[in-house]
């Protein structure tokens, strides 16, 4: 149980606070602009965050979905908007993915636009995770691709072209829903995801996708973590530094 009398559903429910809860010791300072990250471990992160905004800590946050802005005002934390700001000094988020060097596989919770461009404002991004999340290769969980409506079976195809001529050959490409229903981003977009089941050339990736017209961005995030923070259910955590 967290000091917001938050409890934990599962053992993975306590490494993500742990993980989340050293991001804060370690890296919030006040004064601080932070980016705030969506998905389930950030969501752990936020909730840490006010906690020590409530023993005193002054920060200002930017979330990176309407979710994570939804609770971070419910718990009370500082927001401002992105484009009233210079620039972050930091951005704390999940990954549904993060191999060794750090490159990420992103949009499990359909929010990879902002976080990209929330992390792209920031001096630096810090990926907190908990421990079923690193991995030798990306490319179990599917890559998300946002793409917009209009012409969306026609993205789909070049993807798949895109994808062959890569070496991948006839992928799965799904649209993601909601039920019965297209799921739609908060930036009125929508999700393809790609079940490439190992991704052996991120960086090239990362560049021809969003070549693609009608992809509004892709859930490869190379070279932008800057250290991840792995916690595990005992509530311990480790930190990864990167080379960059």
């Amino acid at each position: 149980m967290t000091g917001d009398g938050m409890e934990f559903k599962s053992p993975q429910d306590a490494a993500k606070y742990a993980s989340g809860r050293r991001a804060v010791e370690v890296y919030l300072r006040d004064g601080m602009k932070v980016g705030l990250g969506s998905g389930t471990t950030s969501h752990w992160f936020v909730r840490g965050l006010a906690e020590s905004v409530a023993d005193g800590l002054d920060t200002v946050g930017v979330p990176t979905s309407r979710g994570t802005r939804d609770l971070a005002l419910k718990l009370g934390l500082k927001l401002a908007d992105l484009n009233d700001l210079a620039r972050l000094d930091i951005t704390i988020d999940g990954a549904d993915e993060i191999d060794a060097a750090g490159a990420m596989i992103k949009g499990g919770g359909a929010c990879l636009l902002w976080e990209k461009i929330v992390a792209n404002a920031s001096r630096r991004m810090i990926c907190v995770v908990d421990d079923t999340k690193p991995v030798d290769t990306l490319g179990a969980f599917p890559l998300p691709i946002e793409v917009v409506q209009f012409g969306w079976e026609t993205t789909r195809h070049s993807l798949r072209a895109l994808f062959a001529a890569a070496g991948y050959g006839d992928l799965e490409i799904e649209r993601r829903t909601i039920g019965a229903e297209p799921l739609v981003t908060d930036s009125g977009n929508y999700i393809l995801d790609a079940k490439l089941g190992r991704i052996t050339d991120k960086g090239l990736l990362v560049d021809r996708l969003n070549q693609i017209p009608g992809v509004v961005e892709n859930g490869l995030f190379v070279d932008v973590a800057a250290e991840t923070v792995v916690g595990h259910p005992d509530g311990s955590a480790d930190i990864i530094r990167y080379d960059r």
